[in-house]
């Protein structure tokens, strides 16, 4: 059993570095603490077991939830086990591959993340890697730490060391920590009386995370500044098991007490100063205790085997097999009596080398940094495991270091033809890099292989697609088709490049110099609904007719070549946005860096108005990307642009730190068109009635930044709140996505509910919003779950597991209207919100209608300033009129939103 992307929780970066225990603290998040059950080792419960029974094989479903995201969307891919296809559209348009096991991203960063090289050209590392692949570099900004914002716990284990003579006894336990439980890497905090820097190398050696803090003494562990949940352990441990269930407490500090005379733990005899601790600092108060001071408020008993002494196995006693930490302390230099014991510990007293193969011979996922570390560099004279080759380069890949996982697979494909799973890898690398000649030649080198060629199709349907060719991209899902016929990504391409040429090639009824051009993200099939409503909300602000007509349509994915440009500069005006295009790991590209493939120099050619159009920066928290091509390209894209508006002041404040002085003031707010729907459509009035119904959606995208340790918690915390509220209503699930729906299967399979699903995926633009505007209430994750059914009049409350729900609700002066995902109240604020909601609708709608005057106030200014450059006449009329537009357009052109044949 295995939690979802266990890796995520955001941490310093490992650094050569001394930090004083007492560092600047960061927020952490504010809940109530709540009651533990008391655990004795006599059989009763333990708090240990009971975290892990709450997750039981849910946790299993949201490790295969977090596989649906594409290595790639999830920040990096667990270095395991082979990619297969995901079977979406959605996919197809990433390029990327999904993971059979959970995605998993760490927030601490070396030097290299940060942008140092161009995402275009090539990595002048060697093949085995660079110095920040396999060593400790100063921390850096390119993790995106926003826990303040979104209140994901940030954890870290501490051990204290009393001097050098308790080194030897740290790398022991760095040992077991590895080779136990090789999936979890966490920052290790090493508190130490003010040894030299240069005292933990050998340490460093064995993991990446390692961070020395000078402290005062082992109590420091109540008082280490900067993280939410600590645990604490000692030289003297090894660790033999998985730490998951400990990772998942929540409450007080989890501790074995101590020993009684017979060496059993005694609750009545308080937590020894050498055991284990888990401790949550929220709950310490304003004066953290030390170890023997522990309030019996706060202290939550664990069984035994989360710390279990070794002096108990006299007499030679074997070790227990659930035993999780063995804990060495006051056990006598002699070995006599205790030879399992000492046997247990000594499997982990080996050198570098024999550490590192026992680490990589491991079976099962490992987690990215570790592997890393261990792996690289490779050892001379030696040709490293293809296999190994080709799981590093995938997290290079996942991480968005396209670069150094072409560095690794040029070298070892080199003469190699026989080796399809590398040349598909290297392919999409290529892609990503945009270097397409090189990546057509790699793919179809892949598609030589059956196993493999369904998988290479879909990505040369989607290259083709990148660049224009839409009969080549059609010709290779067909080949992908032949060789598997249920391969669902090569059908998808099918779909959309038959469909291209059906409805592509239809004339404009405008000539080209009186239509706008919009450069968007423009879903079809069962894409997200999300991004099928937001394109035609933007172009409602311009022009009662949304169709092509008045519209020339340019996918954000496509490459913008000579002939885009021309097409462009045609157009009376370009409008980029709205979305979350500022993302760099959706559908990479080595052109510009973010979801817009356009070069500079193209970008710097533009001729015709440019406006950038409620634009939002969507990096997720603790996400880490290469920011130097992305802050070139957005410098260039600023000084081009007659208008820019992001659409939130999150995303402002984001945006212009990337910008030089001079260029920071152009950034402007412009909320989400979708925010203001009642002000653009005169069908979305107040409904007469509203059905008597609840909608909740959640997300699964990336969902090792989404939930961190805490899905557990968060699938029974919202089983709680959903049994509250259907006392008041009817609660259904509203899906954005097919992958949305893993949340109802996990709910029915864990905590017996049963969500009837209203697939939004499948709805018309119309129909999505009639849904949003006649239900009562919406609890959604997705930001366009939150946004759509505000801007129809219809309260919300927001699951926040990303920045930008929070940002959108800063923006309306509602934060109450958001509860954190990680949450520990989660179910209890949840339900008292929406109660409250429900209870007084009519006040909570008037509040949204008022909130959203705002926004469409904010609206008006900049399309008045935005008709200056485009000439076209004010479609709303008077401001103060209410909400009002000129006649909707025919059912019948409900917008297709398809890209167009760029033939």
């Amino acid at each position: 059993m295995t939690h979802p992307d266990p890796s995520t929780t955001p941490g310093p970066a490992p650094a050569a570095r001394t930090e004083s225990a007492n560092a600047p603290a960061t927020a952490t998040v504010t809940a109530s603490a709540s009651a533990s059950a008391t655990v004795t080792d006599s059989g009763t419960a333990s708090a240990m077991t009971k975290a892990a029974d709450s997750a039981s094989s849910m946790t299993a479903a949201a490790d295969s939830a977090s596989a649906t995201a594409t290595a790639a969307d999830s920040g990096t891919t667990t270095a395991t086990t082979p990619a297969t296809t995901t079977p979406s559209a959605t996919a197809a348009d990433s390029g990327t591959t999904t993971a059979t096991t959970p995605a998993t991203t760490t927030p601490s960063a070396t030097a290299a993340d940060s942008g140092t090289a161009s995402a275009t050209t090539p990595a002048t590392a060697t093949p085995s890697g660079t110095a920040s692949d396999s060593s400790p570099a100063t921390a850096t900004a390119s993790a995106d730490d926003r826990r303040a914002v979104t209140g994901k716990r940030r954890i870290a284990f501490a051990v204290h060391v009393a001097g050098t003579g308790e080194l030897p006894g740290l790398r022991t336990l760095l040992r077991s920590l590895a080779l136990s439980d090789p999936a979890l890497c966490e920052d290790v905090v090493v508190l130490h009386p003010g040894l030299p820097d240069a005292a933990f190398d050998t340490a460093r050696r064995l993991h990446p995370r390692l961070i020395p803090r000078t402290a005062g003494g082992r109590d420091e562990v109540f008082r280490l500044d900067g993280y939410d949940t600590v645990v604490a352990l000692t030289s003297a441990m090894v660790v033999l098991g998985r730490l998951d269930a400990l990772l998942r407490l929540r409450t007080g500090v989890a501790a074995v007490p101590r020993p009684g005379p017979d060496g059993a733990p005694d609750p009545r005899g308080g937590v020894p100063d050498d055991g284990l601790l888990v401790i949550q600092r929220q709950d310490l108060g304003p004066v953290p205790p030390a170890a023997k001071d522990v309030p019996e408020g706060i202290l939550v008993p664990l069984d035994s085997r989360a710390d279990f002494r070794a002096r108990r196995l006299h007499d030679d006693l074997p070790v227990p097999e659930d035993v999780v930490v063995l804990n060495f302390a006051d056990v006598p230099a002699a070995r006599t009596g205790l030879a399992p014991a000492h046997a247990a510990r000594d499997r982990f007293d080996l050198d570098d080398e024999a550490f590192r193969a026992a680490f990589l011979a491991l079976p099962g996922a490992r987690h990215p940094d570790l592997l890393l570390h261990l792996a690289l560099p490779f050892p001379e004279r030696s040709r490293p495991p293809i296999d190994l080759v080709r799981q590093l380069a995938e997290i290079h890949r996942g991480r968005g270091h396209h670069d150094r996982a072409v560095a690794l697979l040029s070298e070892a494909v080199a003469g190699r033809p026989d080796l399809p799973r590398c040349h598909e890898t290297l392919g999409v690398c290529l892609m990503a890099l945009s270097r397409y000649e090189e990546a057509e030649t790699h793919l179809l080198l892949a598609t030589a292989s059956p196993d493999f060629a369904p998988r290479a199709y879909g990505q040369l349907a989607r290259l083709a697609w990148l660049l224009g060719r839409t009969e080549d991209a059609r010709g290779y899902a067909l080949a992908g088709l032949d060789a598997d016929p249920t391969d669902a990504n090569c059908r998808a391409w099918y779909a959309r490049t038959s469909a291209m040429g059906i409805t592509g090639r239809s004339p404009a009824a405008a000539p080209p110099g009186e239509q706008l051009a919009h450069v968007a993200l423009f879903a079809d099939g069962e894409e997200n609904a999300g991004d099928k409503v937001l394109p035609e909300a933007v172009r409602s602000c311009f022009t009662a007719d949304t169709g092509p007509d008045r519209w020339h349509q340019q996918h954000a994915h496509l490459l913008v070549d000579e002939a885009a440009l021309e097409r462009l500069n045609a157009r009376r005006a370009v409008v980029v946005g709205g979305g979350g295009l500022f993302l760099p790991d959706t559908a990479p590209n080595g052109n510009s860096g973010w979801q817009w493939n356009i070069p500079d120099d193209v970008l710097d050619r533009i001729t015709a108005p440019l406006a950038v159009f409620a634009v939002g920066y969507n990096v997720f928290d603790g996400q880490r990307y290469r920011r130097e091509r992305f802050a070139a390209s957005l410098r260039a894209l600023v000084e081009r642009s007659a208008f820019f508006g992001l659409r939130n002041h999150g995303s402002v404040a984001r945006v212009r730190e990337l910008l030089p002085e001079s260029l920071r003031e152009k950034v402007r707010y412009q909320p989400c068109p979708t925010t203001v729907a009642r002000h653009l459509d005169p069908r979305l009035a107040e409904p007469a009635a509203r059905e008597d119904t609840v909608l909740v959606n959640c997300a699964y995208d990336r969902a090792g930044l989404r939930f961190g340790h805490d899905y557990g918690h968060f699938l029974a915390e919202m089983a709680a709140a959903i049994r509250a509220v259907s006392a008041s209503a009817e609660v259904r699930y509203a899906a954005h996505m097919p992958a949305d729906e893993r949340f109802v299967d996990d709910l029915r399979r864990e905590h017996g509910l049963t969500l009837p699903v209203e697939p939004l995926y499948l709805l018309s633009n119309d129909a999505i919003r009639d849904l949003y505007r006649r239900t009562r209430l919406v609890i959604g994750m997705r930001g366009h779950a939150g946004m759509i059914p505000f801007g129809c009049g219809t309260p919300v409350i927001s699951l926040v597991s990303h920045p930008k729900l929070a940002y959108f609700l800063a923006d309306i002066d509602r934060p109450d209207w958001g509860v954190s995902v990680h949450e520990r109240a989660l179910g209890d604020r949840l339900a008292e919100r929406a109660r409250a909601v429900l209870d007084d609708h009519t006040a909570a709608v008037a509040d949204v209608h008022d909130r959203q005057r705002l926004l469409w106030s904010a609206t008006r200014d900049n399309l008045a300033r935005l008709r200056e450059l485009t000439g076209l006449p004010d479609p709303f009329g008077d401001p103060d009129a209410g909400p009002v537009v000129p006649s909707p357009r025919p059912a019948a052109d409900d917008h297709v939103t398809r890209p167009q044949d760029r033939a």
